[in-house]
């Protein structure tokens, strides 16, 4: 059975003075129940990226009007969230200093089909 995964972006912006971030994914990500698949997520920025730089990944899963978080990367470290389905079988691939805030979900299951939103922010 094929599960497919879209994956979002959101472009977040800057402080003052405003300058954006290009986030970059795959329009859709298929994989097989069971299998793994990469959720990648690129960004471009004129400036420098910050200490400070955040990523967070969101999910919403299909028929649902709510999103939940389900990664997060702030201070350089990772924080995979501790409660729902994606706890235990999320891997942190990104390397914001190469510009990526990719993860790679694991076992994959009927249940994670819908929209995965990549937001990245770089604060100066």
């Amino acid at each position: 059975r094929r599960l497919l995964l879209l994956a979002g972006l959101v472009a977040a912006l800057g402080l003052s003075p405003v300058s954006p971030i290009h986030v970059y994914t795959q329009r859709e990500v298929y994989g097989t129940v069971g299998s793994r698949v990469t959720l990648s997520c690129s960004f471009w920025s004129s400036e420098w990226i910050s200490e400070d730089i955040s990523i967070t990944w969101h999910f919403q899963a299909e028929g649902s009007r709510d999103s939940i978080s389900i990664f997060h990367y702030a201070k350089g470290q990772p924080y995979i969230d501790d409660v729902g389905s994606f706890k235990e079988r999320m891997e942190w691939v990104g390397n914001p200093r190469r510009k990526d805030g990719s993860i790679v979900i694991h076992s994959l299951e009927p249940t994670d089909n819908g929209t995965f939103t990549c937001d990245v922010k770089n604060p100066p």
